[in-house]
């Protein structure tokens, strides 16, 4: 679940740096001086760029230190984003922010070993995970997969866990052998905490199915939806306001609910980052998003309306 996201306020580029080929690491301070607001481990900001473009980070720096420090991979098929900020964006350069929010958990204190599986810039929210555990004596180990060049912040991670980082580079023929690290896993009574491409996490859920280690995931990219369960229009009512919505089938509960004057927030409109989780009283939801696991879409008691639709006539919702 998402913890509370602050008020939208600036900041200020303190640093930019390339941390490796097509990725900048920018570390970010509040542009009025006073404190940034404290994190979890595996929160993630929003960042409101000039353009209009609102997209969603992981933090990668120290919970509790003065500044936020955010990683981005430079990706040609995006929607303009990342391009503009590794491109363009300067030290000293104003952003508006908002978060810091996590759907990511992750206990460093917890007495069950743990495998961190990254890939590509899924680095990001593993890299203060691992140090964490390194911190409270946790038992972990830290694959890193990805391409030679590509691989930020390597340069950091290896003398910090020695032995416990296992880098899996795909030029030098050391890929990730997932059976292998899901069977080793499941006999030292693991789990596994995975980020990263889409490939790479429905590889680690589907083994983690296989040999009943539990695994957890956070997704930068959003699954593909598949056809609605419930067809056509159906009501939402709004339980604080008494409002009923009805929702068309071609068009999104969160476009029905602004378009009903509702008050709600959002940003990805893809199921990705958490923003518009919405508390529900009645009826069954169509899960379409990216972040609840099957044990929190079973409970029905959230969804997220950018794409989450209803699997019945009528919804009750708690706005």
């Amino acid at each position: 679940m998402t913890t509370p996201a602050h008020g939208e306020f600036d900041v200020v580029v303190t640093e930019r740096a390339q941390v490796a080929e097509g990725v900048i690491a920018v570390t970010l301070a509040r542009r009025d001086g006073d404190p940034l607001p404290d994190w979890e481990l595996g929160a993630h900001i929003d960042l409101f760029l000039p353009t209009g473009f609102v997209r969603q980070y992981s933090l990668c720096g120290l919970p509790g230190s003065d500044t936020w420090r955010v990683a981005v991979l430079r990706e040609e098929g995006g929607r303009g984003g990342s391009r503009w900020i590794t491109d363009r964006l300067h030290e000293g350069a104003v952003l508006g922010v908002a978060g810091p929010r996590s759907h990511f958990p992750f206990d460093p204190r917890s007495p069950r070993p743990v495998v961190l599986l990254a890939g590509g810039i899924g680095i990001t929210p593993v890299l203060p995970m691992a140090r964490a555990a390194a911190a409270a004596g946790r038992e972990y180990v830290l694959h890193y997969a990805g391409h030679a060049g590509r691989m930020a912040f390597v340069d950091e991670l290896a003398p910090l866990h020695g032995d416990r980082l296992v880098l899996h580079v795909s030029e030098e023929g050391t890929r990730a052998d997932l059976p292998r690290l899901f069977a080793e896993a499941a006999a030292g009574g693991a789990e596994v905490v995975c980020c990263g491409p889409t490939r790479l996490i429905d590889a680690a859920l589907a083994e983690g199915e296989r040999t009943g280690v539990p695994v957890t995931v956070e997704r930068f990219e959003a699954t593909e939806l598949a056809a609605p369960v419930w067809n056509g229009p159906f009501e939402v009512e709004l339980a604080m306001s008494g409002m009923t919505i009805e929702v068309q089938p071609d068009e999104s509960m969160l476009t029905a609910l602004e378009n009903a004057g509702a008050l709600i927030l959002s940003s990805c409109t893809e199921g990705t980052c958490g923003t518009c989780e919405t508390v529900v009283l009645e009826g069954e939801v169509d899960h379409r998003d990216s972040i609840l696991t099957p044990a929190q879409r079973a409970r029905n008691d959230t969804m997220y309306v950018c794409v989450s639709r209803a699997a019945c006539p009528r919804l009750v919702v708690d706005l």
